[in-house]
């Protein structure tokens, strides 16, 4: 006889009650403290978790785009995550790419100019199933200054790359991402995070306008893929060397964060039991300025 019937409302499969469905299941003849009630509910949060713990803490194999993937954040989350997943390699320059490519375990190029539409969506037909996306690539103001002293053109291509092409690109693969019931990871930033120093208007604008893009997919995909927001303080790359060039300040590698940091605080995200969602995150460095 068997001891699993449809649930109609779930199309999971659940236990029938009843003493000998108990006996059967959970090796006792002793009748559920609830009751057949206690039983079915029982069942179908059983099932429903072993659904989403399929769905989202399956450690085997992953498909993960990470944008912006040869340089700095981006390549460190590369690397990290491409000891045990598949790595999609995203860059504009071609060489860049195949370089990153050809030193993961396994690895394919995700080439496009993320600003241009077309681009992109020909990328993104080259993919046929994804995991994870996570939204690395970015770009500062080409330098600092007060809000009445910027450009509208200047102001366009920052916004264009660091909140435009993330939504646009996301909403490309979100279907396959739904199918997967898989995670975006969006890589934001303390400047979208605490408050804006002066002449950081431009860059701290796009950040917090990524992090409202963010809170609104995060519950719009509510229960179908986990979406997760971190944002970094002063990491220890060529952009925040330029970034502290350019405020003519000094550079100590040593005062900022690793990227392998915080390549290792998405892979926590990931790695999140099926019932948690790590919806943000900040992590900064140890040394008081």
């Amino acid at each position: 006889m068997s001891h699993r019937v449809t649930n109609p409302a779930s199309s999971l499969a659940v236990p029938p009650c009843g003493r000998d469905c108990w006996h059967s299941c959970f090796g006792t003849s002793a009748a559920p403290p609830g009751g057949a009630g206690w039983c079915r509910t029982y069942g179908s949060a059983m099932a429903i978790s072993e659904t989403l713990e399929t769905s989202h803490t399956d450690h085997s194999a992953k498909k993960v785009l990470v944008t912006g993937a040869t340089r700095g954040i981006g390549r460190a989350i590369a690397e990290e995550l491409g000891r045990d997943h598949h790595i999609i390699v995203g860059g504009r320059h071609r060489e860049a790419v195949e370089k990153v490519v050809s030193e993961l375990p396994d690895a394919s190029p995700f080439l496009a100019d993320l600003s241009d539409e077309e681009s992109t969506a020909a990328a993104v037909s080259q993919v046929d199933s994804l995991d994870v996306l996570v939204n690395s690539a970015g770009v500062n103001a080409a330098s600092p200054g007060e809000i009445a002293t910027q450009t509208r053109e200047e102001w366009r291509r920052v916004l264009e790359i660091n909140v435009i092409a993330v939504a646009d690109l996301t909403r490309m693969v979100l279907p396959l991402l739904r199918a997967s019931h898989g995670d975006i990871v969006m890589i934001n930033s303390g400047s979208g995070f605490l408050r804006t120093p002066a002449s950081g208007g431009i860059y701290a604008a796009s950040k917090y306008a990524l992090r409202a893009l963010t809170h609104a997919l995060r519950e719009e995909e509510r229960g179908q893929v986990r979406v997760t927001s971190i944002h970094p303080g002063r990491v220890n790359t060529d952009m925040q060397a330029e970034i502290q060039a350019q405020a003519g300040r000094p550079y100590n590698a040593s005062e900022h964060l690793r990227p392998e940091s915080v390549a290792a605080t998405v892979r926590a995200a990931l790695e999140a039991s099926s019932e948690a969602m790590i919806e943000e995150l900040s992590v900064r460095p140890v040394f008081r300025r």
